[in-house]
């Protein structure tokens, strides 16, 4: 314990402290000098400095979370101030300012609670005090905590006087929240951030705390109590208050456990492993064990996602000391756990617990939320192998169609076939995905070898008919507007050189059409299609005329005639292989005209 501590837990007023109403640790053990504030440094030494170069400014703006010393850091410097013996960055403790100040009860130090004094009629009533010079001391300090509760109305009275104040008057604002606090009142203030406390300060000054009180606990029941506090000093102190309050003299890990609702540190491992061997009903009997030790399930969701916070630290290679829930020895452990589950794994159950927490404090289920997404965690496959699966996969749909070049040397014509995403497939008339294609005989058994049937893309040149339909379905793949949407009713693809691909729409999508055609929309797809291609490359949009509906072509074959030879073909074969589509309809191509003129059936219509 320091002097400042001593003296105040002592009795700074002359009474003992037994003879006087109790006060709880955290005002007992309240800083009184700027070398006590536990983790603000940095504040400190910013403030030491300008008492020392007499650069004190008239208005002051402490921001930080709840309990790390913004009230208490403006009492220290009001006693800086206004100290009897002179201005210093040490103020004795002893003289009659010095005392009223820490008790808050000072004439000249003022603490206004801006929750209960929010209004204009409080500022007014300050404006015409702060003409009043102070009746002892050398400044008249005004200490606002929770200044960002005050009406808009009352800041805007506040500012004339903020900006130019009587030279005997200091401002401190305190808030937790100071994006509420008006541009116009941050600009007339010195702000000071606070940070969160760090754990290892906070677990020493709860050794000094517990030494002072005549008690003993164990380290590790110090640093749980410090990580419940969240970095806020306060709090660990009240939680600390809770303990020597029920637990006697001596703090073990299982009276801060069993106070807290927690679960303990094996019991979390635990859950976890049976979580990476996919073994929901191990979890969940770990869940009813815990519960049935006392454990809040609302504790142990957030337990669990500490849990996970320290796990993914671990996967991305933090260091020991990075770890925020658990003990340096449980290093080991967390990364053979890390190890197994997998980083992908481990960032959706995060999000599964994330979902869950929001769920559990709207709901009178909490127990029955949490059974759901432990289950639902346990089912989660190895994600972090999932990039190579789409690899693999992409790979197998770019290279699995047949060579339609090797359809060309033979002399014959290939099959037109739908342009069709797999997500937007054609529908037939009995609702399943059709291939259109026109009658064409059995290849020769020499042309099913794997060899001509699965070529690699990269082999090929840039833009070609065999690869013109590839490099149309790459393209559309990286548009992800209403330009893939429309552009994927297209009916058929062709090549006119040099770089010209021309895109035929039937005449029931002639809206689709027309979009495309709009500059933007056709300036994204010849991009997306330059990039495919690795050369530039321009589209133009053509509309098919109404096909004649006639039951043979013009070769005499019937539809049934037709849909055989179509299943026989290998092309189909490996698009309803590809796609687990079923072949239902052949439709005979057009005869008119322009379809003879414009969509020829060369290799690259394929």
């Amino acid at each position: 314990m320091s002097g400042g501590d001593a003296s105040f837990a002592s009795g700074a007023d002359g009474e003992t402290r037994s003879a006087r109403a109790y006060l709880v640790v955290a005002r007992r053990y309240r800083p009184q000098a700027f070398a006590e504030l536990i983790g603000q440094q940095r504040i400190a030494a910013a403030l030491s400095h300008a008492i020392e170069t007499h650069r004190v400014g008239h208005a002051y703006l402490f921001t930080g979370a709840r309990g790390v010393g913004k009230t208490s850091a403006a009492r220290i410097f009001a006693k800086a101030l206004n100290c009897l013996q002179g201005m210093s960055v040490a103020p004795c403790h002893q003289c009659d300012v010095c005392q009223g100040v820490a008790r808050g009860d000072d004439m000249d130090v003022l603490e206004i609670d801006g929750a209960s004094n929010r209004g204009i009629d409080e500022i007014r009533q300050l404006r015409a005090n702060v003409h009043v010079r102070p009746s002892r001391a050398r400044m008249k300090i005004y200490i606002i905590d929770e200044v960002h509760m005050l009406t808009k109305e009352a800041f805007n009275a506040l500012l004339k006087t903020l900006e130019e104040p009587p030279s005997h008057v200091k401002f401190i604002f305190c808030t937790t929240d100071p994006e509420k606090v008006p541009i116009t009142v941050l600009s007339r203030c010195q702000r000071f951030d606070f940070a969160p406390v760090e754990i290892a300060d906070l677990v020493d000054r709860l050794q000094q705390i517990v030494l002072a009180e005549g008690a003993t606990a164990e380290p590790e029941a110090l640093h749980l109590l410090a990580r419940r506090a969240a970095g806020s000093v306060r709090d660990s102190q009240s939680l600390l208050e809770r303990m020597l309050a029920v637990g006697g003299s001596t703090i073990s890990v299982e009276q801060v456990h069993q106070l807290m609702g927690t679960a303990k540190s094996t019991r979390l491992v635990a859950m976890t492993h049976h979580l990476c061997d996919r073994d929901a009903a191990g979890a969940l009997s770990e869940l009813d064990a815990a519960l049935a030790e006392g454990v809040e399930v609302g504790q142990l969701a957030e337990q669990l996602v500490g849990q996970l916070r320290d796990l993914l630290a671990v996967a991305v290679g933090c260091r020991p000391e990075q770890m925020l829930f658990h003990e340096l020895s449980e290093y080991p452990t967390l990364q053979e756990l890390a190890d197994r589950w997998g980083l992908e794994t481990m960032l959706a159950a995060v999000q599964i617990l994330d979902q869950t927490l929001m769920r559990m404090r709207q709901s009178l289920h909490s127990r029955t939320l949490l059974e759901v997404a432990l289950v639902r965690m346990a089912r989660l496959e190895h994600l972090d192998q999932l990039p190579t699966w789409i690899s693999q996969f992409q790979g197998h749909s770019r290279g699995a169609l047949p060579s339609a070049s090797a359809a060309a040397s033979s002399g014959k014509s290939a099959p037109v076939a739908r342009i069709a995403s797999p997500s937007r497939p054609d529908r037939g008339a009995g609702g399943s995905e059709t291939v259109a294609a026109k009658e064409e005989p059995a290849q020769t058994p020499e042309k099913k070898k794997p060899a001509e049937v699965i070529r690699d893309p990269a082999a090929e040149p840039a833009l070609t008919p065999a690869n013109l339909t590839r490099i149309w379905r790459q393209a559309l793949s990286e548009l992800n507007d209403m330009t893939a949407d429309c552009a994927q009713r297209c009916d058929r693809v062709t090549l006119r050189p040099p770089h010209f691909i021309v895109a035929a729409f039937q005449p029931k999508y002639n809206s689709s059409m027309a979009y495309c055609e709009r500059p933007e929309p056709r300036g994204r797809l010849e991009e997306a299609l330059s990039r495919a291609a690795g050369q530039p490359v321009r589209v133009d949009f053509q509309l098919l005329a109404p096909a004649t509906t006639t039951s043979t072509d013009a070769r005499g074959s019937t539809p049934q005639e037709r849909l055989r030879t179509a299943r026989s073909h290998p092309f189909v074969q490996l698009a309803v292989e590809l796609y687990e589509a079923e072949l239902t309809q052949v439709e005979a191509p057009a005869r008119t005209e322009a379809s003879n003129a414009n969509s020829p059936a060369t290799p690259g219509e394929a």
